[in-house]
């Protein structure tokens, strides 16, 4: 579960490597999101010259938890790393051309089917 001030991965190729979320979207009072949720974040390290830049606020979709996420069949799914993709707010279409690891299947399910044909791998 990633909860505000939680540091977390960017695994597209937009520019940033590393951002610290501030909002998980939902209502008032929601504290953690999980798989295929929205949250709001700020770059905390990004790479020169690229769509994103350092101390920028944007929106993304939570691809990879830590915290175990069960599945419908009474599996679960856990991660390495806390992970996020970038996407627009309204469309809910990344904003890079590319996405870095594995990527549960839940996303297409949570309306994220354009990350889905972009991951390399989806589990």
């Amino acid at each position: 579960m990633i909860q505000p001030q939680s540091i977390v991965k960017i695994a597209d190729n937009s520019g940033g490597k590393i951002g610290r979320i501030f909002k998980v979207l939902g209502s008032s009072k929601k504290r953690y999101a999980r798989i295929g949720e929205m949250v709001v974040l700020s770059i905390q390290k990004a790479e020169p010259r690229k769509a994103v830049k350092k101390k920028d606020v944007v929106y993304g979709v939570v691809v990879r938890s830590k915290a175990a996420f069960r599945r419908k069949d009474g599996s679960y799914i856990r991660f390495d790393e806390n992970a996020v993709v970038l996407v627009d707010k309204v469309k809910k279409d990344p904003t890079a051309g590319r996405v870095f690891g594995p990527i549960p299947r839940e996303l297409a399910e949570a309306g994220y089917q354009k990350i889905i044909s972009l991951a390399p791998e989806v589990v």
